[in-house]
């Protein structure tokens, strides 16, 4: 009797060594749910006060007509015109307006429409400066003030000319030392310290420091107060700035470093002005704003409404799948996601973002992608719970979050990488996407480590979740790893077999890109633009309808200032725009063209190069962040499953003759993104097997690991499946190819993820190590147990290979 006294002795210190990490536990929910009630209010406000703005498909917005004009220098031509479209792009992308639609039309004007624009005027005058900033060394006072005051510029001898300062004093400058084209950036800064208030900071290229070392070490050979010691800064014949050169300054030494500011009585919103025309830089001719106006969206109501009831019904079979499959924890993942739902919204207004209709369907498919995270979670706390012989479901979900943090943390930031790399390097649509994929991923992560623990963890310790841990969904470890365990398959047998069906399918589906070529829809090639004025005024819906019955489903029409009608069409030749005429003819009676051009693309030479620089650089960023944070190896095998990814999904629109356009691109984009992940995932649980078994052969590690993710992978996959079939049946055409290519992809994905990047890392393992990889035999692809190790099959084998550290 005397032996059972101390375990009695020690139960007293059992239980008050617990009461510290309760007390820690708590504390810990407690941060989360401050966090998540902070993040959520800030969300709700912002939501309420700022709406986000609806692009050109949803609401229509302001259409600006540009007409280049020719100089003495530069004649206004089509390459003119297409390099005044470049420079006018990057100054929308500085002005914060998203989703634009720039193109040329004919040979000397430019079409610009602008969605959810606050002050069209503003925006028509920003776009139409011609922005050619020089400097010029000062001669003196002009001899003539009064055509200087009058704003009469005068050309003198040896390029010299005339032009009144900020004062009004006329000055006689010499030719231009400095242009536009030495300018390297600019920015508009506030000086508190000096006192000067709002500037410009100019910095300029190499070649341009030296010229501005040159002009300022020239202008401080003259004495102080000397007008020749000043330097005149032109923007558009017009002296912005003129500063003296500071006495500090030596006669002929200049100022080095290749920067300035420009002073003067600007406001922030000045200031901001001037740095993005400085930093856009000049547009090669001048351009004159001909036409203003209004534009109706391009997608009619039906269109947009069954797009939105679509989006509704996939995300309920989603939300209706996850908690079928985890049950308690599902519905509280599911009510995460509509938390991640209002996070997202409410960043997407508070960085001014434009919201397309394939933007929202990416939007909707980011949810069903959100639950990503939270299978992770469930799964490990499932393989935890299996894994223990007296489990705990809170402890459970607390070792599933800590033991998928670094799968969750790994995936998202390959996806950050590549976001911040389109913002910053890319533009239009592009950029776009880049600044919505980024906020997606940020607010995912929001959702599942913080919101859902804070709602699973206090569930879990409610004392009627305690007593009934089925209605938990993480008790048992789910039919899909039941099957499973009980095959147990060895797929990595014969990785080379795996890889030759991969290339099979690679060069079945590729092979379309060079027998059919590829369908580039209009905002890659250009096309036709043709406005009609109708007697009676015309429904654009009505419009699209009949334009699709005469064949041209993909006419792009919209309403037009005062009830005229536009249409936006792939390159017709005459007879079949005499036919797009006679359908709009047969619908407003008398039909007068008002305009007939050809209109080039929307998506130009140099957005496609930037795009293709962007995603370049940021598929090798992500290929040296795997490296580092895996091996070289890991990073090879999931940029190669992801390059058999894009080609494969190219080559199957390429035989379906589907257009690649700008929605397409989309698409695109947001499969790169899910095919990582989805690595990244398997090659994370490699990695902690690695760590935990290294005298198992890596055939059979990477195995493990595909037999462990494969759960979380079906049922990621299934979330996103049930949103894209929606999408797909139930959507407009307009959204149906963009389902379409994600649905290519989320499948192509899952796909190679476990028998393309898998095998491909099995073989490059072999070829380090110098010998082909170790083929086990045994049974019908099971494998046969190790010597002094249980069989696999048994709970204790679980037990073994899911325990984590």
């Amino acid at each position: 009797m005397k032996r059972s006294r101390p375990p009695s002795r020690t139960r007293p210190s059992a239980r008050t060594g617990s009461r510290p990490r309760s007390r820690s536990r708590s504390r810990s929910l407690n941060v989360r749910a401050l966090v998540a009630l902070a993040v959520m209010a800030a969300s709700v406000a912002i939501a309420l006060t700022m709406p986000v703005r609806l692009g050109l498909d949803l609401r229509g917005g302001t259409q600006i007509v540009l007409e280049t004009k020719s100089t003495d220098t530069t004649k206004a031509d089509r390459e003119a015109t297409d390099r005044t479209v470049e420079v006018l792009r990057g100054r929308i992308d500085a002005l914060g307006v998203a989703e634009p639609t720039i193109v040329r039309s004919g040979e000397n004007r430019v079409v610009v429409e602008l969605p959810g624009v606050q002050d069209p005027k503003q925006a028509a005058d920003v776009l139409g400066r011609t922005a050619q900033l020089t400097v010029h060394s000062v001669l003196g006072p002009a001899e003539k003030p009064a055509d200087a005051a009058e704003g009469k510029t005068e050309a003198a001898k040896d390029g010299e000319r005339v032009l009144p300062d900020e004062s009004g004093q006329s000055l006689r400058l010499k030719d231009a030392t400095l242009t536009g084209q030495d300018v390297k950036g600019a920015d508009a800064r506030f000086d508190q310290q000096g006192g000067a208030g709002w500037h410009v900071t100019v910095d300029f290229k190499d070649s341009g420091g030296d010229r501005w070392a040159q002009v300022t070490g020239e202008a401080a050979c003259h004495p102080a107060g000397d007008p020749q010691r000043r330097v005149a800064i032109v923007l558009d014949n017009k002296i912005i700035s003129s500063p003296q050169v500071d006495p500090s300054v030596a006669c002929g030494a200049g100022i080095t470093g290749g920067s300035t500011q420009i002073t003067g009585s600007f406001d922030d919103a000045e200031a901001r002005e001037l740095a993005l025309l400085v930093k856009g830089g000049a547009l090669p001719v001048p351009v004159e704003t001909i036409e203003q106006r209004t534009i109706g969206a391009t997608l009619g109501d039906e269109a947009i409404n069954a797009g939105a009831w679509a989006a509704v019904i996939g995300t309920a079979l989603t939300a209706l799948f996850i908690i079928v499959v985890y049950r308690l924890m599902g519905a509280l993942a599911t009510v995460a996601l509509l938390c991640y739902g209002l996070i997202s919204y409410a960043a997407l207004a508070a960085v001014g973002a434009t919201l397309t209709l394939p933007g929202l369907a990416g939007f909707v498919l980011a949810i069903g992608m959100a639950v990503d995270a939270n299978v992770l979670v469930f799964e490990r706390a499932r393989e935890e719970q299996a894994a223990r012989t007296r489990p705990s479901t809170r402890s459970a979900l607390t070792a599933g979050f800590r033991s998928a943090f670094s799968a969750i943390a790994d995936s998202n930031i390959t996806t950050l990488i590549a976001a911040a790399l389109l913002f910053f390097l890319a533009s239009g649509p592009v950029k776009g996407f880049g600044v919505t994929l980024g906020i997606g991923v940020l607010a995912s992560m929001v959702s599942a480590l913080v919101i859902t623990r804070v709602l699973a963890e206090f569930a879990a310790s409610r004392p009627a979740v305690f007593r009934r841990p089925r209605i938990t969904g993480i008790s048992s470890t789910g039919p899909v790893r039941d099957a499973l365990l009980r095959r147990n398959p060895f797929l990595m047998r014969r990785p080379r077999r795996w890889l030759a069906a991969s290339l099979v399918v690679l060069v079945v589906a590729g092979s379309g890109i060079l027998v059919r070529g590829l369908n580039f829809g209009i905002e890659f090639t250009g096309g036709r633009l043709i406005e009609y004025s109708t007697a009676t005024q015309v429904d654009p819906e009505r419009a699209r309808d009949a334009l699709a019955d005469a064949g041209f489903p993909r006419a792009v029409v919209q309403s037009s200032g005062d009830g005229d009608l536009t249409v936006r069409t792939e390159e017709l030749t005459d007879a079949e725009a005499a036919n797009v005429t006679k359908a709009v003819a047969e619908l407003g009676g008398e039909t007068e063209k008002v305009r007939d051009e050809l209109i080039g693309p929307s998506l130009g030479e140099e957005l496609r190069r930037d795009a293709l620089i962007a995603l370049g650089l940021a598929l090798a960023a992500q290929l040296a962040y795997l490296a580092a944070r895996f091996r070289l190896l890991f990073g090879t095998a999931a940029v190669g499953a992801l390059a058999h990814d894009v080609v494969i999904l190219v080559g199957v629109f390429a035989w379906l003759g589907k257009p690649i356009d700008g929605v397409f691109l989309a698409a695109l984009l947001t499969v790169i993104g899910y095919s990582v992940n989805d690595s990244v995932v398997l090659f994370d649980r490699v990695r902690e097997l690695l760590g935990k078994e290294r005298k198992t052969p890596f055939d059979r590690l990477t195995n493990d690991a595909i037999l462990q993710t494969l759960p979380r992978t079906v049922n990621t996959g299934m979330g996103a499946v049930l949103i894209l079939a929606s999408l797909a049946i139930l959507a407009d055409d307009s959204l149906t190819d963009f389902a379409l290519a994600l649905l290519i992809g989320v499948v192509v994905g899952t796909y190679s993820s476990v028998f393309t990047a898998s095998p491909l890392a099995v073989e490059l393992h072999g070829r380090d190590a110098g010998t082909r990889p170790a083929r086990r035999g045994g049974g019908k692809g099971r494998g046969t147990a190790k010597p002094g190790k249980p069989d696999r099959q048994t709970p204790a084998s679980r037990t073994e290979r899911q325990e984590v550290p």
